[in-house]
Order: structure tokens, then sequence, then C-alpha cells
């Protein structure tokens, strides 16, 4: 079943005031995790396998390269042998890119959280409203979105259109 997040990415240079307004507010703290998401060859959409201690998934998602909230669909299915699974969408589609990050995770009702350290770019943070715990329509998810962007202080130039997948290849 697809899902739909309004999303940001933004450059973050003060992750602990970010860190500092979601306890604040009572968030909910999933855990640190040390992800690696293999990008796959598609020919369309995009196509990853994450990898961790606290998420394992396989994600399709399709998403525009916009600065600012942006629709993502995307469909998850949870994946208990990851390494089983990457062997065979290695061999079948090859890999495209791999991204390592350190990721913080937190919730606040719907709206998910992540403030990330990624090798080799730095540090961001991302605000993804969705549906997959609420049923709320686009706007609603949009407006909780820049809600928050409003809240952390994330100025326009700050904002990045791009998945951290784009911005490694960039820079390969």
């Amino acid at each position: 079943m697809p899902f739909l997040n309004i999303e940001i990415k933004a450059k973050c240079q003060q992750p602990d005031v970010i860190r500092d307004y979601l306890i604040s507010h009572n968030a909910e703290f999933v855990g640190t995790d040390e992800q690696t998401d293999t990008y796959f060859h598609t020919s369309n959409g995009r196509l990853k396998l994450r990898e961790g201690l606290i998420e394992n998934n396989l994600i399709f998602y399709e998403r525009r390269n916009t600065a600012g909230p942006k629709d993502s669909q995307f469909q998850l299915i949870k994946i208990p042998d990851a390494a089983g699974l990457k062997e065979v969408l290695e061999k079948s589609n090859g890999i495209k890119v791999v991204v390592k990050k350190r990721r913080e995770i937190y919730y606040i009702v719907n709206v998910k959280f992540h403030i990330d350290i990624v090798t080799a770019l730095g540090s961001f943070v991302e605000i993804e409203a969705g549906n997959i715990r609420a049923d709320l329509s686009r706007e609603q998810l949009k407006d909780q979105c820049e809600h928050y962007l409003k809240e952390f202080g994330i100025q326009q130039n700050d904002l990045i259109e791009v998945s951290y997948s784009d911005m490694l290849m960039a820079i390969a």
C-alpha cells in the first residue's frame, strides 16, 4: 500500500537546537541508528535497502527534486534478511550508490524527525509529515511540515532539493 509523506531536508548547523526543541516538546525518541542505505538501479523512482539496528526496510519512492515541502509517494516493506535481499538486488539491478549515516529518530504524533550525520556530507535535519500513522490529507501534512520549518527556524537557503544519494554521486 502506498503512503504519502510531505517532507523536507535541510542543512543543520546546530543539531543541538533541533534536539532540544524535540525533547522539550515531548517527542518520542526512537533511538540512534547507524544506517546504510543501498540504492539500486531502477527504470523509474528510487529503490533503496535500509540496513540498521532500528530500521531494516526496502523502500521504493517517487519524489521530485524541489526545495521546501515536497510530496513523496512511497512503499515500505520490513526486511528480516537484509543481507540476502541485498545480494539478490545487487545481482539483478546493480548498486547505484551507498549512503552511510548516523540517524537520531524522533516522532511527534505522525511527524517523523531525523537528525542525520551523513558520511562525506555533514549534518542535516529531515521532517517527514506522513499519513502512515494518521489519516491526514495532503494539505494537513503540508501544514505540519511548514509549522516545523518555522519552529526550527530553517531558512530557504538551507533547504536541500535532492537526496543524500544524489549529493554523494555529485561529489564522486
